[in-house]
C-alpha cells in the first residue's frame, strides 16, 4: 500500500472547466479524468487483473450491495478483504446499493430508516440502511466507499425530489459511523430533475466536507441536454479542490461533455456490455461485428487501436465467427478492444488538457463520428434484465 487519499488539479484547460489531476489512494493513484471499469460481483465479466493493466484501467468499481448478498461482505472480509479476493493490487471503488433501487424498482421500497430489498436471488428480505451500507463497504476493504443514496429514474414530479432530498441526512449518517482509516467515503448529490434542487443537495453535502462527492441519478432517462444542466448545478457548487465522480456515464461522447463539465471519475457498463453483443466502439463510429460485411473482412477492428486484441491480430471475421459460435473468447477479446478504447479517449482527453487543446479536440471528435453514436441501451451503471418469464434475472456489468 501507497500514501493515504489525496487529489490534486495539475491542469486546467483555458478559458473551459476540463482539468486533469491525480488522485490518490492507498492502493495506488488514479490520473483523471479516469474511466472506471464496472465488475459489479467483483470481477469486470470474462477479464482477469492483468487484463485490466493491459488496457489501461487505473481503478474499477465492484457493487456492494450485489456482494453483500453473494458471497457475503463478512466472509470477503474473513479472506483477506476485496483486493485480495479478486488478486487485484490497484484501487477500488464500491457503489452503496442505491442505484439498486431503480434497477431493481420492483423488489426495492424506501423509507426514511434506509431501503426495503427482496433479493433477486432467493427472495430473502434485506434491509439496506445507511450504518449497515458503510459496515458491508468497511468489511468489503475499497479505497472509496459510498454513502447510501436514493436516485430517482424519469420522468418524476418535483415532489417526488424534494422527499429523496430530505433523506440528505442519511449522508450525515453515514459519515457519522464511517470509521475505517484506510478508506474515504464520497457524498453523492442528487435533486432529480430539478437544478435548484441539485444545488442545494451540494451545498448541503458541500457543509459535511466530504473527501470527494459524486452525481449520482444521471443518465437515467433525461435528454443529453438535461443531464448536462443539472451536471452544471451540481459542478458550480462542489468545491475544486475535491474529485467529482459522475455515476453510470455512459457513451465515449458522453464521457467528453462531462470531462468538459469538470467532472473527474466515470464508470458505466457499456464497454463491457456492448462487447458482449458484439458491438465495437472505434474511431470511425460503433460497428456491429454481427455485420455481414464482416464475415470475410482480415482487418483488426481498428487500424489505430493499440488494444491486446488489435494488436494481437484478431480480425472481425473471426471476431464475428467466435460471436456467432457464442465462444467466450470472442466475448474476452472485444471486451479488451472496448475497455482500451475508453481509457485510449479519457488518456488523450489528459493530454489535450495539459497542452490547453482540449475543447477544440473535443469539439472536433463530437462533430465527427463519436459525437453521432446512438444511445446505448436505457439503465443507466447497473440495468437489469428479465427472463421469459417476467422474473428479474439479476444484473451485471
Amino acid at each position: 500500500m501507497s500514501g493515504a487519499f489525496s487529489f490534486q488539479v495539475f491542469s486546467a484547460q483555458p478559458g473551459g472547466k476540463a482539468r486533469a489531476g491525480r488522485l490518490e489512494t492507498p492502493h495506488g493513484p488514479v490520473d483523471t479524468p479516469a474511466f472506471m471499469a464496472v465488475g459489479t460481483q467483483a470481477t469486470v465479466k470474462t477479464l482477469d487483473p492483468d487484463d485490466l493493466l493491459a488496457v489501461g484501467s487505473q481503478i474499477i468499481l465492484a457493487n456492494a450491495y450485489h456482494l453483500s448478498l453473494r458471497p457475503g461482505a463478512e466472509r470477503i472480509a474473513r479472506l483477506g478483504g476485496l483486493h485480495a479476493f479478486m488478486r487485484w493490487k490497484g484501487p477500488i471503488l464500491t457503489d452503496s446499493g442505491g442505484y439498486q433501487l431503480v434497477s431493481l424498482a420492483p423488489l426495492a421500497k424506501v423509507t426514511n430508516e434506509g431501503i426495503a430489498f427482496q433479493s433477486h436471488l432467493d427472495g430473502a428480505r434485506m434491509h439496506l440502511t445507511p450504518e449497515r451500507a458503510v459496515e458491508i463497504q468497511e468489511a468489503l476493504g475499497p479505497d472509496i466507499a459510498m454513502v447510501l443514496d436514493e436516485p430517482l429514474g424519469f420522468p418524476h414530479a418535483r415532489a417526488e425530489a424534494e422527499d429523496a432530498l430530505r433523506r440528505t441526512n442519511w449522508a450525515d449518517r453515514s459519515r457519522d459511523v464511517h470509521r475505517r482509516p484506510d478508506q474515504s467515503l464520497f457524498g453523492i448529490v442528487q435533486g432529480g430533475a430539478f437544478p435548484d434542487l441539485r444545488r442545494e443537495s451540494a451545498n448541503q453535502l458541500k457543509s459535511l466536507d466530504f473527501p470527494g462527492y459524486a452525481i449520482g441519478g444521471l443518465c437515467l432517462g433525461e435528454t443529453k441536454h438535461d443531464t448536462g444542466v443539472l451536471l452544471d448545478a451540481a459542478t458550480e457548487v462542489l468545491p475544486e479542490d475535491k474529485p467529482r465522480y459522475v455515476m453510470g456515464m455512459g457513451t465515449p461522447a458522453d464521457l467528453l461533455r462531462g470531462v468538459a463539465r469538470a467532472a473527474d471519475m466515470f464508470d458505466c457498463v457499456m464497454p463491457t456490455r456492448h462487447a458482449r453483443r458484439g458491438n465495437l466502439f472505434t474511431r470511425a463510429g460503433r460497428i456491429s461485428i454481427k455485420n455481414a460485411a464482416f464475415e470475410e473482412d482480415p482487418a483488426p477492428v481498428d487500424e489505430d487501436c493499440a488494444c491486446p486484441t488489435c494488436r494481437g491480430g484478431f480480425s472481425r471475421a473471426y471476431l464475428r465467427h467466435l460471436h456467432r459460435a457464442g465462444e467466450t473468447l470472442g466475448q474476452r477479446l472485444m471486451t479488451l478492444h472496448n475497455l482500451h478504447f475508453y481509457q485510449d479517449l479519457l488518456r488523450r482527453a489528459r493530454e489535450h488538457i495539459r497542452v490547453g487543446d482540449f475543447t477544440a479536440w473535443s469539439d472536433k471528435l463530437l462533430a465527427g463520428p463519436l459525437g453521432k453514436d446512438p444511445e446505448g441501451p436505457p439503465g443507466g451503471a447497473g440495468g437489469f434484465r428479465r427472463g421469459r418469464d417476467g422474473k428479474i434475472a439479476g444484473e451485471g456489468n
